[in-house]
């Protein structure tokens, strides 16, 4: 909380409400009409939302630190429900994890996954057109990832489903406020973060899988072993939440636009501009935080707005996402067509998230093999939005595929 007036636009309106939270953009259009900075009144924190200051903010790690929490809690001066990991640390600590984390999902050292995963997309795709009505988030955007990616890194399959996608709603929680939402995801995912210590543990893990792969960096000296623990963790996250949500994303605003999955299955190439569209469009991180450092050289500085130091930052990537100034005057669209990469989806800058060739890999997958084998996508029932205070995406989309 500022100690004197904040010197920006103070916004009243609260983004974590949850009629915001089931439709941000208004909300998003009018902070960033408000200025570069804004305050939010409900939270005492900072916030950006247009695309040049979300990636300026990102891209600086010196003056808007990580270490002090990705949420609005500062964990220089509170204590974390958890010990905190990749996406909530520092150089030299981030530097040594990102680097092990990188060897193991780089896109040539993932290379040897794909036929798998094409495997079991080709027999899920098979096993949906049998049934001809599915819900493609329950049917298809859950299962394949906790299959494919799960057996990937290596850990058991028993309690995967059970506890990994509560483990996210929790750990990403807390990247907003503490609002009835997040208490509401926090207490349902009880249990969850003791169950990943302990399957990530090197004992558990299948040999040569993308888990005893990061093992084998703290084997060798690069990170230490709770870091590995940690690593492990983040790589489920990178390959599990955000694909899980993106995919849904994607699959919803395809059957939602019949004309951009006939165009997609006309030429199954636009999967991977669909995918990035999909990111941009409905972002499923929506928000996260940065901490302006307590002793910085300088003064943390954002478009010539000088913030207070150790000030919390929430960088609203949804709302840049949609950014008219950067997509153009049809940035409420989605568009197969465009060439959305630059999106800030993944994050930028030193923590631009390492796990994405995951995701990527997932959903290219999954998705062209969908574009191949199903001629149209029809909505049978109203789908259901997923509420969170800081990840969007769908509880469930009724659907009829149609066989090509």
């Amino acid at each position: 909380m500022p100690t004197s007036e904040p010197s920006v636009p103070v916004v009243a309106e609260d983004p974590y409400a949850p009629e915001h939270l089931a439709d941000p953009y208004p909300l998003f259009a009018r902070m960033r009409d408000a200025g570069p900075v804004a305050f939010l009144a409900e939270h005492g924190v900072y916030a950006v939302t247009g695309f040049d200051e979300c990636r300026a903010v990102l891209e600086d790690w010196r003056t808007f630190i990580s270490g002090a929490g990705a949420g609005p809690k500062n964990l220089h001066r509170e204590e974390s429900w958890r010990l905190q990991g990749i996406m909530e640390s520092d150089p030299p600590v981030h530097t040594a994890m990102r680097g092990a984390l990188a060897a193991v999902v780089s896109p040539r050292s993932l290379r040897g996954l794909r036929a798998g995963f094409e495997a079991e997309a080709a027999a899920l795709v098979e096993t949906l057109l049998e049934r001809g009505e599915v819900d493609l988030v329950r049917d298809v955007a859950e299962p394949f990832p906790l299959r494919v990616f799960g057996d990937a890194v290596g850990i058991p399959r028993e309690g995967r489903a059970e506890n990994l996608l509560a483990l996210g709603a929790k750990n990403f929680s807390t990247f907003g406020p503490d609002t009835p939402l997040a208490r509401h995801h926090f207490a349902a995912g009880e249990g969850t973060n003791e169950w990943a210590m302990a399957n990530c543990a090197r004992g558990r893990l299948a040999p040569g899988g993308l888990g005893a792969q990061i093992w084998a960096h703290a084997d060798a000296g690069g990170i230490t072993a709770d870091q590995a623990t940690l690593l492990v963790r983040a790589l489920l996250s990178a390959g599990l939440d955000t694909t899980i949500l993106s995919l849904g994303a994607v699959l919803a605003a395809l059957a939602g636009h019949p004309d951009q999955w006939a165009a997609v299955h006309a030429d199954p190439r636009l999967v991977r501009f669909a995918v990035d569209e999909a990111f941009r469009w409905e972002s499923p991180f929506q928000s996260f935080y940065r901490t302006t450092a307590p002793r910085a050289a300088a003064p943390a500085a954002i478009n010539g707005v000088v913030l207070p130091p150790d000030a919390k930052v929430a960088v609203f990537v949804g709302a840049a996402n949609r950014d008219p100034r950067r997509w153009g005057p049809d940035a409420d669209t989605f568009d197969v067509g465009r060439n959305a990469s630059g999106h800030l989806a993944f994050g930028m800058g030193i923590h631009q998230c390492v796990g994405q060739p995951v995701s990527r890999m997932e959903m290219d997958v999954l998705l062209g093999e969908l574009a191949r084998g199903v001629a149209r996508i029809e909505p049978v029932a109203e789908p259901e939005r997923y509420l969170h205070t800081t990840l969007r995406g769908w509880s469930s989309l009724p659907v009829r595929l149609v066989p090509a």
